[in-house]
């Protein structure tokens, strides 16, 4: 790719939103994608990985952080079981819970699918220009500022 001289243009918010909403979405996506394949369903990593960020939960807060229904939760936590990803301990307090977190191998399969999604953006990246990249890198500290707010 060729450089780009950055042209301060002034776009108003209401135009910026949408057209930022879309490319965020599409890279996403984009990113989601880059995995290896035959591993897990895309649903299925991300119940592991919210396991993961959060270290241990409770079935119906799992389905809570996911925004699936307690009975697709149940599915899915079976069939990460099955693979051995995800163990079941029981709640401290709560006789009638359980509590699910990550296996040492669901932790190990969370880093396998971060470097394959880290490694295909990297090589995106790679495509650019540095102008393009010291861009993408003030993009990134605006957005988690965003974020944050």
């Amino acid at each position: 790719m060729t450089e780009r001289t950055v042209t301060a243009k002034r776009v108003p918010p209401a135009q910026l939103a949408p057209q930022l909403r879309d490319a965020i979405t599409r890279l996403s996506r984009r990113v989601r994608q880059a995995r290896p394949v035959g591993d897990l369903t895309i649903t299925q990593l991300s119940a592991l990985t919210s396991l993961g960020l959060a270290g241990a939960l409770t079935p119906r807060e799992l389905a809570d952080v996911e925004r699936v229904q307690p009975p697709t939760m149940t599915r899915i936590v079976a069939k990460l079981e099955e693979r051995g990803l995800v163990q079941r301990t029981p709640h401290p307090t709560d006789g009638r819970q359980v509590i699910l977190a990550p296996t040492e191998g669901g932790r190990a399969m969370l880093e396998k699918f971060e470097r394959a999604r880290n490694e295909w953006l990297a090589n995106r990246l790679a495509e650019l220009s540095e102008v393009d990249r010291e861009t993408l890198g003030k993009a990134a500290e605006l957005l988690q500022q965003i974020a944050r707010a």
